[in-house]
């Protein structure tokens, strides 16, 4: 049976390219590269062009990159990093409704040690008001963190607009960007954030390493203690091989940017339109255009969506009920609760994310999996409805 991946917000394959360059850094350059010997000049060099390479595919500079184990610990340090230097002082933090629980879950434990966050709503589409930002400001603010694209419905936030607001109030803007970095123009100088999250699964590289980027004069205290690594940001022995994997990605994604990103968009659209155009009852959720150009979450009333993707999977299609990192609880998608789409849509919604790889006819196979898949489970669940 044919196996075809379509959850790429959750992980991508790894590029064989990549794979070609971390190779060398197990086994021949495996120097660490804090060591003054060859072979630890080896590694510090392959570290100092990864960091270059990083910069160069979100405009940064190379010394405002902190390598980190992932999307979910940069948005760590980002968030406990900038409570803990203004410790006594600014000790309030505004984010959104939906964002990632790497910040909602840091954010649940700020409040549990004192201090204050605002979460503030989106509209239908899952679109966050500036004007709300703006008016969720306060004296004693020193965060807002609000992602760039959201995981599960793939909207794109206004982060220009909300970094203006930032800007005039002297409060630091964090964007967790682990979703729109490699499918999306990110420039962290044309978006004005002060700090910026990266993932490298996320984008054709391995897994267990990713980035912060810093913007030079922010200044956060580190949360894990050790060595002086990264700046004294991230202690710990550098994950060469990873870096190395990360930054190949990085480059290669930046390279191909444009032809991978018009590719997805041409199959997402052709997804959408083929299902909208077999069955009924169907709902888009998120915005219709302002969204990742991989991203089909769709909503099919009267099924559940965990028996939509069991099937679908036995078809050999793979896809998700909504993010990874929350998909085995039965808790409903928060994402989708929060711009207020209905039980019977929540519970039979799953996220389509397509990849460089995906091709049209593989679109074309998933729009019929879908029409088969939906109309079984309706016709099983209320045959007045099929």
């Amino acid at each position: 049976m044919k196996r075809i991946y379509m959850d790429h917000s959750a992980t991508t394959p790894v590029d064989p390219l990549v794979v070609d360059a971390m190779l060398p850094y197990f086994t021949e350059s495996f120097g660490n590269s804090s060591s003054l010997h060859s072979f630890g000049q080896e590694a510090a060099e392959a570290l100092y062009v990864a960091r270059s390479q990083v910069a160069d595919s979100i405009g940064a500079k190379a010394e405002e990159i902190i390598f980190t184990s992932g999307g979910t610990e940069s948005d760590n340090i980002a968030l406990q990093g900038v409570l803990s230097r203004e410790a006594g002082k600014r000790q309030h933090i505004i984010t959104s409704v939906i964002e990632h629980p790497a910040v909602l879950n840091t954010c649940s434990f700020l409040e549990s040690t004192g201090h204050d966050i605002t979460y503030v709503p989106v509209d239908s589409e899952g679109i966050v008001n500036a004007d709300d930002v703006k008016n969720a400001v306060r004296g004693n603010t020193v965060l807002i963190s609000i992602m760039h694209a959201n995981n599960e419905i793939g909207t794109i936030q206004p982060i220009k607009e909300i970094a203006d607001i930032a800007k005039d109030n002297n409060i630091y803007l964090h964007t967790d960007a682990v979703q729109s970095v490699g499918k999306i123009p990110v420039d962290v100088n044309s978006l004005g954030v002060d700090m910026l999250s990266i993932s490298s699964h996320k984008l054709y590289g391995p897994k267990g390493v990713g980035a912060l980027y810093m913007r030079e004069g922010t200044r956060l205290n580190p949360i894990l203690f050790g060595g002086g690594h990264e700046r004294g940001m991230r202690p710990g022995t550098e994950n060469i091989p990873g870096i190395v994997g990360f930054a190949t990605a990085s480059s290669l994604a930046k390279e191909h940017l444009d032809t991978d990103s018009k590719h997805m968009l041409r199959l997402r659209d052709s997804l959408i339109k083929g299902v909208f155009a077999t069955l009924d009852d169907v709902r888009l959720n998120g915005h219709a255009t302002q969204r990742l150009p991989n991203n089909a979450n769709l909503s099919f009333k009267y099924v559940e969506g965990e028996s939509m993707l069991m099937l679908l999977d036995m078809a050999g299609i793979a896809v998700s009920t909504g993010s990874a990192c929350s998909s085995r609880s039965l808790h409903a998608s928060h994402v989708l609760d929060s711009i207020g789409l209905e039980p019977d849509y929540i519970h039979g919604s799953v996220r389509m994310t397509l990849g460089k790889e995906n091709s049209m006819e593989e679109i074309e196979y998933l729009v019929g999996a879908l029409q088969e898949t939906v109309t079984k489970l309706r016709q099983i669940s209320s045959p007045a409805k099929c």
